[in-house]
């Protein structure tokens, strides 16, 4: 499920052939010149909303932390994102402060459970991914990110998350832990997107990194124009008309 950082991506990924999409926090800041965390919850809210109307595939909206500490705040925010069109949406255990980055356990899965209540009410239907964020924050605490999964299970998660656990033996224990389906980060590193099927992996995530990597790539044309003077940057040029070409004018 590739994230789509604006319009125009979310139109070629679905040209590719996915049958959904997600949005990514981070590759829309940088649309905005900015650094993931840093944007509103309006400005989020609006967004998912045109990615999920840009096509015919399933949206899941990365709502960040819900843009609220209480439960209450992040019920809101996920039936916001509802009333966008999403068919899915995420809700994280962090913080967002450098003291204590992740919520308490007990806090942390009511924010769950509001979510849920959220996702799945008023004849809702949308697919809630609860995710652990340890590993982004300086905590690989596998054995606490098992039992928060498990409290966001117990809690009303369609999907769990726990993005940069990707050793095999770390997501073995993971799935064997939980019984609803598992998302993962794909990392540089990460077991092929086979070999995390063949480990019973329901779901990958790529987050920023088709965004990072187009921005990657403006940044080696704009430098060897401007330090070498030579054009091979011509060469992604022909890959990317011919796709643009054929999604735009559909």
């Amino acid at each position: 499920m590739p994230n789509a950082w604006d319009i125009g991506s979310a139109v070629l990924l679905a040209s590719l052939g996915f049958e959904a999409l997600a949005t990514t926090s981070g590759g829309f800041a940088a649309t905005r010149g900015r650094l993931d965390g840093s944007m509103t919850q309006g400005q989020v809210l609006e967004h998912v909303g045109e990615i999920a109307a840009a096509t015919d595939l399933p949206v899941s909206a990365d709502l960040e932390n819900c843009f609220a500490h209480d439960p209450e705040g992040v019920a809101e925010t996920v039936t916001q994102a509802v009333d966008m069109g999403v068919a899915g949406c995420s809700v994280e255990d962090y913080s967002g402060r450098n003291d204590e980055p992740i919520y308490e356990l007990a806090h942390a899965a009511e924010r769950v459970a509001a979510a849920a209540e959220a996702a799945h009410g008023d004849g809702a239907s949308v697919v809630l991914t609860a995710r652990a964020e340890n590993y982004l924050h300086g905590r690989p605490d596998l054995a606490d990110t098992i039992a928060r999964l498990q409290a966001y299970q117990e809690a009303g998660a369609d999907v769990l998350f726990a993005p940069r656990v990707v050793d095999p033996d770390d997501l073995r224990q993971l799935l064997g832990a939980v019984d609803v389906p598992v998302s993962v980060l794909v990392l540089p590193g990460a077991p092929t997107v086979a070999e995390l099927a063949d480990l019973g992996v329901s779901r990958i995530s790529v987050g920023g990194a088709f965004a990072v990597a187009a921005y990657g790539a403006v940044v080696n044309a704009a430098n060897e124009l401007r330090e070498q003077g030579t054009y091979g940057y011509w060469d992604l040029t022909a890959v990317g008309g011919k796709a643009v070409r054929a999604a735009f004018s559909r």
